[in-house]
């Protein structure tokens, strides 16, 4: 029985998107931004070579059709990506309002966003007064640091110490619909932190704020903080079912990989398994060995995003993409008959691009195991009903498939 690996490289966009100028870094339009080109065409110049060198090396992908997959979203070239693809490739362009990782990846999985997400003001303070005492009565303190748009390190280097001695909890938001809260693990405590962001998370999500996230972060003033890889994002659940809902209503298992539980707020799930994204290749190479027949396997690989994109770290970003891409290529000669893989993202992130916050861009769609060509311009929902008809399970979201 066929199985289905969906894995999304969380932010890995590649230009082109028609409504780009409706989305905003600071007050600098998205038009223009490429993920991935920019990235490419920095590495070719010689200007991303901390931690590598020379032009991007991506060979795996780049015979499935990513640079290919460039081209047609957005008209730009990717310098070393010009390898003749051997599977089905092409670019899918986003319905729902929104730049973020919940829009994204519910549309990847079948389901637009039916409405608008709230964003708070970029302002001091950005959170209404009766936000901040609920959180603060919550976490019982008297009040609440931050209240403002920041960097999750760059709020932590400036509040970090206030927090450990004040016990206060550090609240923040982006352009995205989050509300972020950050606290030390051992000052204040994991799980106080877990349980805070369980309690307000409700409160949010009836303000159609897509997601409260816990930021924990360790370390003091004298040798500085870092975050964990203990956040766990509390996330609206998806108001209809979805691909991970159509595939258990068959029968079938669900295998989460990275923070798709956190995105679907386990809607659909069997199986999660996380960590960084070295352990999650780990993960997804032992499921490409052990995943049941018939089941789907639903991957994040957040770091690109995290770690490269929001930081503006080119060179960063570029040897992550590298040692994806030789991750990938361990994986795909054991794939069994029958199985098919599709690679993809969620929105764009150019570290090349002004600000810190996504980029509203078109992402590419890489099928291996469904035979060779251009499948051309798609939409997001059509990954969902791609996958849905090629483990034979009825589709139930606006999509439609692009398998022969």
């Amino acid at each position: 029985m066929a199985r289905a690996f969906l894995v999304v490289m969380d932010s890995v966009g590649i230009g082109g998107a028609p409504d780009a100028g409706s989305y905003f870094n600071g007050s600098i339009p998205d038009t223009g931004a490429n993920t991935l080109a920019h990235i490419a065409e920095a590495c070719d110049a010689d200007r991303a070579e901390t931690g590598r060198s020379g032009p991007l090396h991506m060979p795996a992908l780049a015979g499935l059709g990513l640079g290919a997959a460039v081209r047609l979203a957005s008209g730009d070239l990717a310098p070393g990506l010009e390898a003749e693809p051997r599977g089905l490739w092409g670019a899918a362009t986003e319905q729902s309002r929104g730049k973020d990782t919940p829009s994204g990846h519910w549309e990847l999985a079948g389901l637009p966003v039916p409405w608008d997400w709230h964003y708070f003001p970029d302002e001091v303070p950005a959170f209404p007064d009766d936000l901040t005492r609920a959180v603060a009565e919550a976490a019982g303190t008297d009040g609440v640091l931050g209240n403002r748009h920041a960097s999750g390190t760059m709020i932590l280097t400036s509040l970090g110490a206030s927090h450990m001695k004040t016990g206060w909890p550090i609240c923040y938001t982006s352009a995205d619909s989050v509300f972020q809260i950050a606290a030390h693990e051992e000052t204040f405590g994991l799980d106080r932190l877990l349980d805070l962001c369980a309690t307000v998370a409700p409160r949010l999500h009836a303000m159609n704020v897509g997601r409260v996230i816990a930021r924990p972060f360790i370390g003091t003033p004298e040798i500085g903080f870092q975050r964990t890889t203990n956040r766990r994002d509390f996330a609206v659940a998806p108001p209809a079912p979805v691909l991970t809902d159509w595939v258990q209503q068959a029968g079938r298992r669900v295998h989460a990989v990275g923070k798709i539980g956190d995105i679907f707020s386990m809607t659909g799930i069997d199986e999660l398994r996380k960590g960084d994204d070295a352990t999650l290749m780990g993960h997804l190479s032992d499921l490409v060995d052990t995943a049941e027949d018939g089941s789907l396997t639903f991957a994040n690989f957040v770091e690109f995003d995290s770690l490269y994109g929001h930081r503006r770290d080119v060179a960063g970003y570029a040897a992550a993409l590298e040692r994806f891409d030789a991750g990938i290529a361990a994986i795909l000669p054991r794939l069994r008959e029958g199985d098919m893989l599709v690679l993809t993202a969620d929105h764009g992130n150019d570290p090349s691009w002004t600000g810190t916050d996504h980029t509203r861009e078109r992402v590419p769609v890489l099928v291996v195991g469904r035979g060779a060509g251009c499948i051309g311009q798609v939409g997001f929902a059509d990954v969902a009903a791609s996958v849905a008809d090629h483990l034979g399970v009825p589709s139930q979201g606006p999509g439609r498939s692009f398998l022969g």
